[in-house]
């Protein structure tokens, strides 16, 4: 044991007539933990809310999306094999327009979305399955139709709660689109059986989307056929890439757009929340470093006789500075170490159980969630022990600059 941490582990300790510097030492050690403490706990909590909205989005939607500005894709097949490219997974067609859905039920009425797709390639771009595995009923229930049933219909769990209709129940949809009768033009509409319920756990799909295949859509909202195609890509984070790559192939004809184009506005919200959180509770740290130093400088007002004796007894002003360079970092340490382990456990505490809950319709989760990154974590930690560290400059290089003649003398 060198002696400089000898002294300074003796130092730490509260001895009769030392209790106020011990004091303000323990509630140092008491600020760094708690502001290491909330600032794992904000970061894991902006990083598990952009983890499950990226999530949620991802499965209930494709990576990239191919619209067809002049008119409808006629060829699926020759339209897939143009948009192969290294890294792409699946395409698949698909339709989308607003409708009126009305209930079975006292003739519930909701604004929802009509999706048309293609039942066999839909699971190449989404976790459709997935979705109605959490559900009731089956995507193959869309196209295979025994003669003479009406055409089949999948609704989002939320949308199906509030219409009051279950699986096997059968709805009205209306569209835009316009049917000459003798009466005049009156809205398309069709009877059509609810054959399954899907959940996503997205609250904006859940609770407006429902899916049909391509000739039904095409049908209902007067299409000759799909007007976009749906990309999935093995990493999602060249979806920019694929997206400019796919344009310059394409032409002005098509308008390419990817999911973090789409959500980008959600994204940059969250990232500054993230960044304005961390630098708030950073100032809890700032605040625990302010008494790390407090309590040092007290501690070197207190042991100014000590430091003198030591002085002239050869230790060198070096050696002085280091032994309140190590009380300090202790401190640092001890503060930083409680606080993270307090921190993570908290964080895992509250992802296991999902202690919070949130209102779905208006956050889109139904529950906050916490996620630990490694790097968030070690830089946390990091930086906590160099604030403290630089906290010790001052009471340490103020020791060494003790005078022992003058110091003895004053005693």
């Amino acid at each position: 044991m060198s002696f400089s941490w000898f002294v300074a582990r003796r130092y730490l300790t509260a001895r009769r007539g030392q209790a106020f510097i011990s004091l303000i030492s323990l509630v140092s050690i008491l600020g760094v933990g708690v502001g290491v403490m909330a600032l794992i706990i904000a970061l894991a909590l902006m990083t598990g809310v952009q983890g499950e909205l990226r999530d949620r989005i991802i499965g209930t939607a494709a990576h990239v999306y191919v619209f067809k500005l002049d008119g409808s894709i006629e060829n699926v097949a020759a339209e897939r094999a143009r948009l192969t490219l290294p890294g792409v997974v699946g395409t698949a067609p698909a339709v989308s327009e607003g409708a009126a859905i009305f209930g079975s039920i006292a003739q519930q009425t909701k604004t929802g979305v009509i999706k048309g797709i293609d039942p066999a390639l839909e699971p190449e771009v989404t976790d459709i399955v997935a979705a109605l595995a959490a559900g009731s009923g089956s995507l193959a229930a869309l196209s295979n139709r025994p003669d003479g049933a009406k055409d089949g219909i999948l609704l989002g769990a939320d949308l199906a709660a509030s219409l009051g209709v279950r699986v096997g129940d059968v709805i009205r949809v209306t569209t835009a689109a316009v049917t000459a009768s003798p009466a005049g033009l009156v809205p398309r509409h069709r009877f059509m059986e609810v054959v399954g319920i899907f959940r996503f756990g997205f609250n904006l799909v859940d609770t407006t989307y429902a899916l049909v295949t391509l000739g039904t859509a095409a049908s209902l909202l007067e299409r000759a056929g799909p007007d976009m195609m749906q990309i999935r890509l093995v990493d999602i984070e060249q979806a920019p890439a694929v997206r400019k790559s796919l344009q310059q192939r394409l032409g002005q004809n098509y308008q390419v757009s990817d999911w973090i184009e789409i959500n980008g506005p959600l994204y940059s919200a969250l990232w500054l929340e993230k960044i304005a959180i961390s630098l708030a509770i950073g100032l809890i740290v700032m605040v625990a470093a302010l008494n790390i130093v407090a309590s040092l400088v007290l501690l070197v007002m207190e042991k100014t006789r000590d430091v003198a004796i030591l002085r002239t007894m050869g230790a060198p002003a070096r050696v002085i500075r280091r032994i309140f360079v190590y009380q300090g970092l202790v401190i640092g340490l001890v503060g930083t170490g409680a606080g993270a382990v307090l921190g993570v456990t908290a964080c895992l505490l509250a992802e296991r159980y999902k202690l919070i809950k949130m209102p779905g319709d208006v956050y889109q989760i139904t529950y906050l969630p916490f996620r630990v990154e490694p790097l968030d974590l070690v830089t946390v930690v990091v930086s906590a022990i160099v604030v403290c560290l630089v906290a010790t400059i001052y009471p340490s290089r103020r020791a060494g600059q003790i005078d022992p003649a003058e110091a003895l003398r004053n005693e």
